[in-house]
């Protein structure tokens, strides 16, 4: 007995003065009672904030969908195909992006190339047949026209300022099955190498773009067009691998077929090689990189200004060789008959040349 006495007052008798103690301190000071509440509000909104945004990007993408959707347009052709036996019509689709508010819509030139009818349908279920503008071969895009109302053009974004990692949906046709979004990130920028053309400047991107989905839009996770989608690698067996056209470029590309009908670029007439420079040569002058030129158009304006082949390119314009997309749009953005700072490594010595741009479309 004298046990269970002990154990009640070294147990339950300052349980008992604690519980009071908490009772008189939660009527003197009420903000405590208040502080529990506000600790699990802020926990519980901290935790939505999760679910709305995660590193600065939307959880989710419908807003962005709703946005660009209605300016990604369906395209039907009919395409005429000739062999050697005989001359056949056959159908053919992809997808489009509405880049003015007048009708004016971008394409890949492979969409639409040979079409003897382009029907274009609009995201609210509306055909109309499209007339041709322009068409830039090298970059693979094409400018169509419809002549309808109520279109909604699509948001620009910069594609430059985006990043390695960034969502992006890509809205198109996919396989003619109706307007479909796929998701992924932008795998890489400045992408070259593929063999399409000597100006490819892609973003790669893992977002699944498929037979059909080739002219639609490559969209931030805001709406916001960063490319026109125009290739993948599924056919070598590279799934996850696909490439859209920077959406600066095609902008330029619209302006100028609208403006001239066609797209005018700077042209020098060399032919060159991304190269480290010669050690013995970087220690002397501080570069990295550089373009060994290996051939040079006959009469071209890189031959008239005395470039020959085994010359080093370590800058264009004051601008150090960085990779072959930049600097080959900083060559075709100079326009025809304006002149071309190189400066070139050659036997030792560095030579300053002054070549005038000729025209890539007329020239080459």
């Amino acid at each position: 007995m004298k046990i269970l006495k002990t154990f009640f007052v070294f147990v339950f008798q300052p349980a008992v003065l604690g519980l009071f103690v908490a009772i008189i301190l939660l009527w003197l000071v009420p903000e405590i009672r208040t502080a529990k509440n506000s600790l699990s509000t802020e926990i519980v909104s901290l935790d939505q904030s999760n679910f709305d945004q995660v590193w600065g990007q939307p959880a989710s993408y419908s807003s962005a969908v709703a946005r660009a959707a209605p300016s990604v347009v369906n395209i039907y052709t009919k395409k005429i195909e000739r062999s050697n036996y005989d001359t056949s019509v056959r159908d053919s689709l992809g997808s489009g992006v509405i880049m003015s508010a007048d009708g004016l819509v971008m394409t890949n030139f492979h969409v639409i190339s040979n079409a003897v009818e382009i029907l274009v349908l609009l995201n609210d279920g509306r055909e109309v047949m499209a007339k041709r503008i322009g068409v830039d071969i090298e970059m693979d895009l094409a400018l169509l026209k419809i002549n309808i109302g109520d279109l909604k053009p699509i948001s620009l974004g910069n594609p430059t300022e985006a990043n390695i990692g960034d969502v992006v949906l890509a809205i198109g046709n996919p396989q003619g099955i109706g307007q479909s979004v796929t998701q992924g990130i932008i795998s890489a920028k400045r992408r070259s190498g593929l063999g399409t053309s000597d100006l490819e400047n892609f973003l790669q991107t893992d977002a699944d773009i498929s037979d059909g989905s080739s002219g639609g839009a490559l969209v931030d996770a805001y709406g916001r067009l960063l490319g026109i989608n125009t290739a993948t690698l599924h056919s070598k067996g590279a799934p996850g691998i696909s490439f859209a056209i920077p959406a600066d470029i095609a902008q330029e590309v619209l302006q100028d077929l609208v403006t001239h009908g066609r797209v005018v670029r700077g042209w020098l007439g060399i032919e060159a090689n991304l190269r480290p420079l010669p050690i013995e040569f970087s220690q002397k002058f501080n570069f990295n990189r550089t373009f060994e030129v290996t051939d040079t158009a006959t009469a071209g304006p890189a031959a008239k200004s005395g470039l020959r082949n085994g010359d080093y390119i370590i800058t264009i314009d004051g601008l150090p060789i960085t990779d072959p997309p930049t600097s080959v749009k900083q060559i075709t953005d100079v326009s025809p008959g304006q002149p071309v700072k190189l400066k070139v490594i050659r036997r030792n010595k560095v030579i300053e040349f002054i070549v005038i741009a000729g025209d890539r479309g007329l020239d080459k």
